[in-house]
């Protein structure tokens, strides 16, 4: 897989922690039979569905509450709550929606489940660079993989990034399955914020 590229600042001397989902490329479409007109806004399945919290889905084909429905390939809605049959969208206000009549689909990438992946990250002020400034890993528990909701936070306590002392570094994240098989996760640059409040 073609590792996804994110940059991110970190704020010296505070704690940076970062949560990330591994979606695969298989779609799941799960029927839609009603949509509140509420704040927040919660969907109805028709039958289970696997959705953790923190997923991103795309709403398509909702019948009468045309507003909900996801336009354009980037619109994606955040799930904040579950149950077997409904999720909700904490950011999604449908009181002045169309009210729903019938049809549509919650669309979204099956996640990629963690059991048995080990994860290591490491920081380097350039790529060419052989030394490292720090490395995260499953091992140490500065990353966990969380089986149960298919998520890998990240967490570089605060006394870390206080000892920071570049201005700009790289970083790589690899997951390692358990076959041994090493996939490129993640990568990009990391700005640092210098610490005022010290």
């Amino acid at each position: 897989m073609d590792p996804a590229k994110i940059n991110y600042k970190i704020y010296q001397g505070s704690t940076f922690q970062e949560t990330l989902r591994w979606e695969s490329d298989t779609k799941v479409y799960v029927p839609i039979t009603a949509i509140t007109k509420a704040a927040p806004c919660v969907i109805t399945t028709t039958s289970a569905h696997t959705i953790p919290v923190g997923w991103r889905i795309r709403v398509s084909n909702a019948g009468g509450m045309k507003e909900i429905n996801s336009v354009g390939d980037d619109q994606y809605y955040v799930v904040t709550g579950v149950t077997s049959t409904t999720v909700t969208m904490n950011h999604v206000n449908s009181l002045g929606y169309t009210t729903f009549t019938t049809g549509g689909v919650i669309q979204y990438n099956q996640p990629v489940p963690l059991t048995g992946y080990t994860a290591q990250m490491q920081i380097r002020e350039t790529i060419d660079s052989s030394t490292v400034i720090y490395e995260l890993t499953s091992s140490s528990g500065s990353i966990l993989l969380n089986t149960s909701d298919n998520t890998i936070f990240l967490t570089i306590s605060a006394a870390i990034t206080r000892a920071f002392a570049f201005d700009s570094a790289v970083y790589s994240l690899e997951l390692t399955n358990t076959s041994g098989v090493v996939m490129p996760f993640m990568s990009g640059n990391i700005t640092l914020v210098k610490e005022i409040t010290r």
